[in-house]
């Protein structure tokens, strides 16, 4: 869903399916795994999100291309990823991956990434929702259906 690397260092988010397929209403629930990989650090988060947590990726993309620093997943239960560029140089994005409520760590990994990667980024999405399409719908609090 995301992969992001320099060649040196590297963020990824890998989709590994629904959580509990089948079951209303966390048939959309997504596990996930963070990596972060460095010279330094080798770090795996294993994370579950909502499918609709994937607009608000879409919506930090968009931030991220206007050269705005985004947070995503915080849910103020879990990780969260925070993007941000080095002072000066919207070019060079520093990703953060706080783990503060479980482990209590912080990854802090700076990439020089070529032009278009947030529209690569987008691709990455793109595919992530062809594959695990939104098929729960919330008709009122507490009550849902299947798509149809």
């Amino acid at each position: 869903m995301v992969r992001m690397s320099d060649g040196g260092n590297s963020f990824r988010v890998h989709v590994l399916g629904r959580r509990e397929p089948g079951v209303l209403p966390v048939h959309d629930l997504l596990d996930a795994e963070i990596f972060v990989e460095s010279g330094f650090v080798h770090g795996r988060l294993g994370i579950c999100f909502y499918i609709s947590d994937l607009e608000q990726w879409s919506e930090a993309l968009d931030d991220l291309a206007e050269g705005q620093e985004i947070e995503w997943l915080d849910n103020g239960n879990g990780p969260v990823v925070r993007i941000e560029f080095q002072e000066g140089d919207t070019g060079v994005p520093v990703v953060f991956v706080e783990d503060t409520s479980a482990s209590g760590t912080v990854a802090t990994i700076p990439m020089v990434l070529d032009e278009g990667w947030v529209e690569e980024q987008r691709e990455h999405l793109r595919e992530t929702l062809r594959t695990w399409p939104s098929e729960v719908l919330k008709t009122s609090p507490g009550a849902y259906e299947w798509r149809r």
